[in-house]
């Protein structure tokens, strides 16, 4: 109690915010972080934007964060400080080429903190977020990161909010999704987030009743997955469930990408998308007396209203961002551990990307369910 005390008069005023894409329980961190830091008499910055709130010349800035700001938003999906994932200041774009190389604002970022009289900023963000936040750590900056992202893919902590919500979405849409399918005796294949990580089609698949689920981890052979669907198909039903995570790909090929306008700085960039219709197309191929149907599910996973586990989990790691903060330390992740919270070294977020082990508990336990992902005959 006494070191917090002596910290407290060190730590006056803090910044935060969140970056990459928006993922709910975002602004319950917001709040759990302005609540805690009033009540040790510090005072919180919100930058907008990720880092471009620091950035000289762009149309976003600073605000002022108190208790009555933050009051309304613990259950509002979003964030209201704005977020972005083009965002890196060590590689930014250059506003006079847009096309041409990146430019280094890392240093601007540090001045203008320095400036505003910010003591150490909180990272609410992924592992991209995370790695620009180590960088400038490692240039001078304190930063202590809280763990984001619906992918649930970030090193060094064991969950991350948002995911359970995303998890929630698409055990919905599942639940939906059967009905139709029986209806008409289709098959529908549901595709999901999660980048090159199978966490939310894994998790959603088991909770939603799946059939098949098509991870990154596990590459799949067409034949198998048929082969599958024949089985289903003989026991008497005339219908099933696939989710296919974005990232996944049959054997000896790539992920499916697709070219979007504006994905990084105004560029055209390749993006996942596609996984599942491309799963589609190759199982018709070898069961084509079948009607298959295709889902994209897409930003709705992103968006709305956070559950309670990832409003209470959000919460805990605000505080103890916060907490941190007083206790004099910096260069740190606050990681949930369940039961418990707390800080690992930030360098541990950032080395690798979290996936699903195809050898895990959770894996063979699926397998027992009778879900199969394809890379074994039926």
């Amino acid at each position: 109690m006494a070191e917090s005390t002596e910290r407290t008069k060190q730590i006056r005023r803090i910044g935060i915010t969140t970056g990459g894409g928006d993922c709910p329980g975002l602004n319950a961190v917001i709040r759990a972080v302005v609540l805690r830091a009033e009540a040790a008499g510090v005072e919180v910055i919100g930058i907008e934007d990720g880092f471009a709130g620091l950035l000289e010349g762009g149309s976003v800035g600073t605000q002022r964060l108190t208790p009555a700001i933050v009051a309304p938003i613990l259950d509002r999906g979003g964030t209201i400080l704005g977020t972005t994932n083009r965002g890196d200041p060590f590689a930014f774009p250059d506003p006079e080429n847009p096309d041409g190389p990146t430019i280094d604002r890392s240093g601007e970022v540090i001045r203008r903190a320095q400036e505003l009289g910010l003591d150490l900023v909180i990272t609410v963000g992924g592992d991209g977020t995370q790695r620009i936040g180590y960088g400038l750590h490692e240039r001078g900056l304190p930063v202590i990161g809280v763990p984001k992202t619906i992918d649930n893919d970030l090193a060094a902590t064991l969950e991350t909010f948002g995911f359970g919500t995303a998890v929630q979405v698409v055990v919905d849409a599942l639940d939906r999704l059967r009905t139709t399918a029986e209806s008409h005796d289709r098959i529908m294949l549901l595709e999901v987030m999660g980048r090159d990580a199978g966490w939310i089609a894994l998790h959603s698949g088991m909770a939603g009743g799946a059939d098949v689920i098509l991870l990154p981890e596990i590459p799949y052979t067409p034949e198998h997955v048929a082969a599958a669907l024949r089985r289903r198909i003989r026991s008497g039903h005339h219908f099933a469930l696939i989710v296919v995570a974005e990232g996944a790909a049959a054997a000896g090929k790539g992920a499916a990408t697709k070219q979007v306008a504006g994905a990084t700085g105004g560029r055209h960039a390749p993006i996942l998308g596609g996984a599942g219709h491309r799963a589609a197309t190759e199982i018709a191929e070898l069961l084509p007396d079948l009607e298959y149907r295709v889902t994209v599910l897409g930003h709705i996973q992103r968006g709305g209203t956070p559950i309670a586990y990832d409003r209470l989990l959000a919460s805990r790691l605000g505080v103890e961002a916060v907490e941190a903060a007083l206790r004099g330390e910096h260069g740190v992740l606050v990681a949930s551990y369940p039961p418990d919270i707390r800080t690992v070294p930030l360098a541990e977020a950032v080395n690798h990307v979290r996936k699903v082990d195809p050898d895990s508990q959770l894996v063979r336990h699926a397998r027992g369910l009778g879900i199969a992902f394809g890379d074994a005959p039926a």
